[in-house]
């Protein structure tokens, strides 16, 4: 049976949100490149200012910085909340395939249907480590 309304892209944004705030979901975007920049700077500077020594001095100093200014893990609903629109309707749309045979009225009861089942809280799960792991680059951590 097809949903009584189609599904709005915020509904979605926030069902996603629930589901991974029931499983503490958190991540962190991958940043390498920029670690290894910082570092390649900073033992370059290092080199030309104080020769060898200075090369090493600097490399340790560069990995230093490069993981202070590493990108800590956030709430997945917070990165949600921040994707941009084209992402969102992305999203909404792999989720609709997903819930497109419940019989719901709002987005209430789309999300209680789904909090209470444990068979579809995990294929909306699924779909969130995918996106965030391999859309975003990511790596996902659960609970604290």
């Amino acid at each position: 049976m097809a949903p009584a309304m189609p599904l709005v892209v915020r509904d979605v944004m926030r069902l996603l949100s629930s589901v991974a705030e029931a499983r503490e979901m958190k991540a962190a975007i991958r940043h390498s490149w920029w670690g290894a920049l910082v570092t390649g700077a900073v033992a370059f500077v290092g080199g030309i200012v104080g020769g060898p020594p200075g090369l090493a001095v600097g490399g340790a100093v560069g990995g230093l910085l490069a993981w202070m200014t590493s990108e800590p893990f956030k709430p997945v609903p917070q990165i949600l909340m921040e994707l941009p629109p084209a992402e969102k309707e992305k999203l909404c749309r792999q989720v609709t395939d997903i819930v497109r045979n419940l019989d719901w009225t709002d987005a209430v009861q789309l999300t209680t249907l789904v909090m209470g089942s444990e068979a579809l809280q995990q294929r909306l799960l699924a779909l969130l480590v995918n996106y965030v792991t391999k859309e975003l680059h990511a790596e996902v951590q659960y609970g604290d």
